[in-house]
């Protein structure tokens, strides 16, 4: 996370300079070798390296896939729908993952979920000069803002860290606070030195629409929505139902379907009625599918109180990301595809990283809590039974109960 969040705003800006085909090759290719890398690891430090070279696989891969599609479809109707197929692809990947990745855990073990990638990658390298043509900013300044690259990737890899962390370390701590800080000086130094800039990383024009602004805003706010509600779902299912890897999938996959069908009827709407609506009611339908998931209990049946919330809360997650990249990618010009793209892809992974920070800080709140408020109410033995029935520790622990 640390490593394909600082490095996404860098990953876009080179694909614009070096090209965009030429590096979503570079980057399968790197994903493919530390794949085999992951799978082989013997100690924890090589996987751990690993891991880290994976996320700059995907900081290279994801803004200029992203940035290949911008530019192969004119703004509108054809990229909305491209932007539609894109995301409704995603949600079956998602879903797939799910059921693919538990069932070769259970049956092969944890290192065939790094080998599954192999073949995969090895199609990306064989059909990427077939289908993808090249593209890159031909403007003439094509210079690298070195300064700028180094700031910019340091305090979004100091903001990942921070929202990773913080839950541990306690929102209010000196090192929280500290980091906290130290980020803001970096943000402040990054942006005199893009003013100041001939050719800046990120370009002032970026920010100029409100409507561009508006749809990374947006992003981050359904990123920590969806990336939330995969921690409590993930929590709930394997700890307190006492889920099988296999069975949590299962369960689980409602939501990505329903993801790829609000993803279809994003984009036709997109184009009837323009982004604004489309958007607010993406948002309202994750708020319902939250509100609907917040009744959950030890006691509660999947289809009467998890399917219905998983499926409305699917249909605007489908929709979001749909309407949303159309407006951060709106009126983007050809020379700033790639690093529009990557500012879109990190509002989403900012997003992500702070929904996981502020949901693990709640549950850990919450736990800690727990054992104090079930002493001081004797008989009660809601949800215990669940917990020690599913072997593994659920929203309380064992001694609580």
């Amino acid at each position: 996370m640390l490593t394909f969040g600082g490095l996404l705003l860098l990953g876009g800006r080179a694909a614009d300079l070096l090209g965009r085909r030429k590096l979503f090759m570079a980057g399968t290719a790197l994903f493919l070798l530390v794949s085999l890398l992951s799978a082989v690891a013997t100690a924890g430090p090589l996987l751990l390296a690993a891991r880290s070279l994976h996320g700059v696989s995907a900081a290279l891969m994801a803004p200029t896939a992203l940035a290949i599609l911008t530019d192969t479809f004119p703004e509108g109707r054809p990229r909305n729908r491209a932007l539609a197929i894109w995301s409704g692809i995603a949600a079956l990947g998602a879903t797939i993952g799910l059921l693919l990745g538990g069932a070769l855990l259970d049956w092969f073990g944890w290192q065939s979920l790094f080998y599954v990638n192999v073949p995969v990658a090895v199609l990306m390298l064989v059909l990427s000069p077939v289908l993808l043509r090249e593209s890159r900013d031909t403007s003439a300044h094509r210079t690298f803002d070195v300064a700028g690259a180094v700031l910019s990737t340091a305090a979004l890899v100091l903001l990942v860290y921070v929202l990773v962390e913080a839950p541990a370390w306690g929102w209010a701590s000196f090192r929280t606070l500290g980091l906290g800080g130290v980020f803001l000086v970096l943000t402040a130094t990054t942006i005199v030195v893009e003013r100041r800039s001939a050719a800046p990383l990120l370009p002032a024009r970026l920010f100029r629409s409100a409507t561009v602004l508006g749809g990374n805003v947006l992003t981050v706010l359904i990123a920590m929505l969806a990336f939330g509600s995969s921690v409590v779902l993930s929590q709930y299912s394997l700890g307190v139902l006492g889920y099988t890897p296999i069975v949590f999938g299962l369960s689980q996959s409602a939501m990505p379907v329903a993801a790829v069908l609000g993803a279809y009827a994003g984009q036709a709407a997109l184009a009837r009625l323009g982004i604004r609506p489309v958007a607010v009611t993406a948002l309202l339908l994750m708020a319902v599918g939250s509100a609907l998931l917040t009744g959950l209990s030890p006691d509660s049946g999947y289809l009467t109180s998890v399917l219905p919330g998983l499926v409305v809360f699917g249909l605007g997650l489908g929709i979001g990301p749909v309407v949303l990249a159309a407006a951060a990618l709106k009126g983007v010009t050809t020379a700033d595809a790639g690093i529009a793209s990557g500012r879109n892809v990190a509002a989403f992974q900012v997003g992500g990283a702070l929904g996981v920070a502020v949901v693990s800080t709640v549950i850990a709140t919450t736990m800690a809590a727990t054992p104090a408020r079930r002493a001081r109410s004797p008989g009660s033995t809601r949800g215990c039974s669940s917990a020690r029935g599913s072997g593994q520790p659920g929203w309380w622990s064992r001694s609580s109960c």
